[in-house]
């Protein structure tokens, strides 16, 4: 198998670690994932004229992607800068429209944006859980309920809301406006909110949404797997940095066998996890895609956690500081594993498919 990108995935993974490489430092980054609104709306439009939400989409939904590949190109970048943009619900929403083939234009310019409501803090996970009520009024819906950790809703104009209604499970679609929605920073940067709906009105945009619902999760669950690796590398390579420039002994600590094999057992993990993330990448949209994806995010969730655990701790003290970039990987290592399913959750997943 090559494992090499098209000439087409290169050239945009090449303009988006360039452009986020200059215009995206650590410190930049710093200044506005933590306040409100959680991410820079100027850069933002820079990356939408530059065309990474067109890479989320199939030629066939207006877009010039929407593989599992093209996905990981575009996170696995956003993951090197830790950018705090709100790409995964953006993703999310693009998977709901294409499989309800409505049109998204107004997603891929810029014009409106979406965020995608699921989770539930009763229903974290499981989509028969849903408790979010459809009710047919007149011509339309409403919708009475609350969604929870909706990534990219504080800034949404449009949220797609899973939720029951007569037929079993369907996405409607919500403006933000007739919602009450509490916009909050996250703890490693970005921003999400809690949507409370009160009869609020709503249009069906799918009937029966399960299986358009599961293929949105797992597209999210691979670029999340791929903005770790993105991150993962970055933090390995500030690590090996450092590694020449400490001194201990009158010697750069890289000297130190003892380091060079952690060093090196990190580079391993980060390779298993990039495995992995092709192979979810590939399965996308197939019939084992739950699958992999699954695996993919237990691996990785494993692996992550390895990378931030081992920088912090080679490093010493000042990697526990705000100023020092690498913190604020291993934050964001850390806290990858708790969205759309944390480890132990997604083993529990694999188990339950190899047993059937």
């Amino acid at each position: 198998m090559d494992f090499n990108l098209t000439e087409d995935r290169q050239m945009l993974a090449d303009t988006l670690n360039r452009f986020l490489g200059e215009q995206y430092p650590v410190e930049h980054r710093i200044k506005v994932a933590y306040d409100a609104p959680y991410h820079d709306p100027a850069k933002w439009d820079q990356l939408v004229e530059l065309g990474a939400l067109y890479a989320l989409a199939s030629e066939e939904a207006g877009g010039m992607g929407g593989t599992g590949f093209d996905i990981s190109v575009v996170f696995e970048a956003l993951g090197k800068t830790l950018t705090p943009e709100p790409f995964l619900g953006a993703l999310m929403a693009s998977r709901l429209l294409a499989a309800a083939g409505g049109d998204q234009d107004a997603l891929l310019t810029g014009a409106t944006k979406y965020a995608v409501g699921i989770t539930e803090i009763d229903a974290p996970y499981e989509l028969d859980q849903i408790a979010t009520q459809a009710t047919a009024k007149g011509d339309g819906f409403t919708l009475s309920g609350r969604k929870s950790t909706v990534y990219g809703g504080q800034i949404a104009d449009v949220i797609l809301i899973a939720a029951k209604h007569d037929d079993g499970l369907g996405v409607f679609a919500v403006n933000a406006a007739d919602a009450n929605v509490t916009g909050y920073g996250l703890m490693d940067g970005g921003g999400a909110a809690e949507i409370l709906m009160d009869d609020a009105p709503a249009t069906l945009v799918l009937a029966d949404a399960e299986a358009a619902l599961n293929d949105a999760v797992n597209a999210g669950i691979v670029a999340l797997c791929a903005e770790a690796v993105g991150a993962m590398e970055v933090t390995h390579a500030t690590t090996v940095e450092y590694f020449k420039q400490r001194k201990q002994f009158g010697v750069p600590i890289g000297k130190f066998q003892v380091l060079q094999h952690r060093a090196v057992d990190m580079l391993t993990e980060i390779e298993q996890a990039r495995s992995i993330v092709i192979k979810a990448a590939a399965e996308l949209g197939g019939d084992d895609a739950s699958k992999y994806a699954s695996m993919a995010k237990n691996l990785i969730g494993r692996a992550a956690r390895l990378i931030a655990e081992e920088s912090i701790q080679m490093h010493g003290g000042i990697a526990m500081t705000w100023e020092y970039s690498v913190s604020h990987y291993a934050k964001r290592l850390i806290m990858l594993d708790a969205q759309l399913g944390d480890t132990d959750y997604h083993l529990s997943q694999v188990m339950k498919g190899y047993a059937a």
